[in-house]
């Protein structure tokens, strides 16, 4: 059984353990998904297993994905994702469900999710920069970044140079975090630590790259 779910994160908590220290975790309602395809090398190029997440009514799915659903044997779903697998064959067949019971507590768990965005950011809050002195005839500038320039040759700014921009709305992986709750009943999942994005944005969970690798 593949270890990989879809979620949704609910906030953060805290769980007290055995010797009384507050734990601080995300809640994550994950699952159940269905598979809903299975990618082949020999006809897709690589190996992967498709995710179908969140029952909708089959009018508010597109016709094309109507077929591919039923296909597949599972109801219409809001979310479809995609989890790669190298050299490893997930054991999985389409139309079976996968739960939060694919982990277990003590496991770590990779999870992505999208960062809040910010839109445009100026460049102390999106780097971090200084401020410039309120003094010696400042008016509008303590929070500019400054000259960024490269002098008469090339005669203007490299590529890659920070300043402000758009902030934040970014796919971001935090790998490692442990799972230090499975509740099967009502779907939950709680893993040690933050997770990016807002409660109730989507969330991808599987066994940490770390520990793949080592296997």
């Amino acid at each position: 059984m593949i270890k990989a779910i879809i979620g949704r994160k609910v906030g953060m908590t805290q769980i007290f353990d055995e010797d009384g220290r507050a734990i601080p975790v995300t809640i994550i309602q994950a699952g159940p998904c269905y598979v809903t395809q299975i990618r082949t090398p020999e006809r897709d190029g690589y190996r992967a297993v498709q995710l179908g997440f969140e029952e909708v009514k089959s009018k508010r799915v597109p016709a094309g994905l109507r077929g591919h659903f039923q296909k597949a044997g599972v109801p219409p779903l809001r979310v479809l994702r995609e989890f790669r697998f190298e050299g490893e064959d997930p054991e999985v067949k389409e139309g079976d469900v996968i739960t939060v019971e694919v982990f277990k507590e003590g496991e770590k768990v990779d999870v992505t999710g999208w960062s809040k965005g910010r839109g445009f950011a100026g460049a102390i809050k999106r780097h971090g920069f200084s401020r410039q002195p309120k003094t010696h005839g400042q008016t509008d500038r303590h929070r500019a970044p400054g000259a960024r320039g490269a002098a008469t040759d090339p005669g203007r700014t490299w590529k890659g140079q920070r300043g402000p921009g758009h902030m934040g709305n970014e796919r971001v992986t935090i790998i490692g975090l442990t799972v230090v709750k499975v509740d099967p009943e009502r779907h939950l999942l709680a893993v040690k630590g933050a997770v990016p994005g807002p409660n109730g944005g989507l969330v991808l969970i599987r066994e940490s790259y770390k520990n793949r690798v080592k296997d």
